[in-house]
């Protein structure tokens, strides 16, 4: 298939508002798509899902899709539904864990959740919360909801509330990811984060599979929909393979020092 040529692709953008996805899952079924994709967040699936049960709809979010009532099964989706989880929205008690092995005398860290993505939300605060209690330790959320919130004001202070920061794997904060990075150096708060464009920012950490990777296997669904597949018959595609990355120049900017134990299990150090 070719774009322009046999095939044409339609793009919709809530713009980082939930209310919005109703709307537009109406506008693309009115318009007789052949195949309607998803992405990011759980919300967006849903809206699809309440307008159709003929358009075939491929996902690509980071969550468990049958817990978040998506499918009835991870092998057999049954319906018009499938799709891709890279699973990141469940790594909160490994993140912690990350935390923990590089700053083990923490006590409280920070999370940071686009309450307009409220499933993806609920899930990083429930995980993260729990892991914590775990170790001893406290979370304090943060909420932001569209660019306004990710300013100065984002963060200023939490520095001197927690020694660290986890932020919700989510489009808001991938698009301030620069910013974000920057006021977390300022802050003195190492950041870690679900994939790897974060440290390639000026993050201190990721880890995570590949979203990228997710939205091309997406692609490769949708053709294969088009080709004349059942969706509901094609099984939910999970990362095999978490990437953990470090970048050692920002630690070394907001004066710590890796732990060699987390520096030897890394996929990639940027210097």
């Amino acid at each position: 298939m070719i774009e322009g040529k046999n095939v044409a692709s339609e793009f919709r953008w809530a713009n980082h508002s939930a209310d919005r996805l109703p709307g537009l899952a109406t506008n693309l079924v009115q318009r007789r798509v052949a195949v309607i994709i998803t992405l990011d967040t759980v919300a967006a699936a849903h809206a699809a899902r309440a307008v159709t049960t003929e358009i075939p709809i491929v996902f690509a979010l980071g969550t468990d899709p049958v817990r978040a009532g998506l499918v009835t099964s991870l092998n057999r989706p049954g319906g018009n539904i499938t799709g891709i989880s890279t699973m990141n929205l469940d790594l909160g008690s490994k993140w912690i864990g990350l935390l923990h092995e590089l700053l083990p005398a923490a006590k409280n860290i920070g999370v940071l959740v686009n309450i307009e993505n409220a499933d993806s939300a609920r899930s990083i605060i429930t995980n993260t919360q729990a892991a914590a209690r775990m170790l001893g330790m406290q979370t304090e959320i943060l909420f932001a909801s569209d660019g306004r919130d990710v300013d100065d004001a984002a963060l200023a202070g939490l520095g001197a509330r927690s020694q660290a920061l986890i932020l919700q794997p989510d489009v808001l904060f991938t698009e301030y990811r620069e910013k974000l990075a920057m006021l977390a150096i300022r802050e003195k708060l190492p950041t870690l984060y679900s994939t790897r464009n974060f440290p390639e920012a000026g993050g201190m950490m990721s880890y995570g599979s590949s979203f990228t990777e997710a939205q091309r296997l997406a692609g490769v669904y949708a053709g294969r929909v088009l080709k004349g597949e059942k969706p509901g018959d094609m099984p939910v595609l999970r990362p095999t393979k978490f990437e953990l990355i470090i970048n050692l120049g920002t630690a070394k900017a907001l004066g710590l020092t890796v732990p060699p134990s987390l520096l030897a299990t890394a996929d990639e150090v940027i210097e």
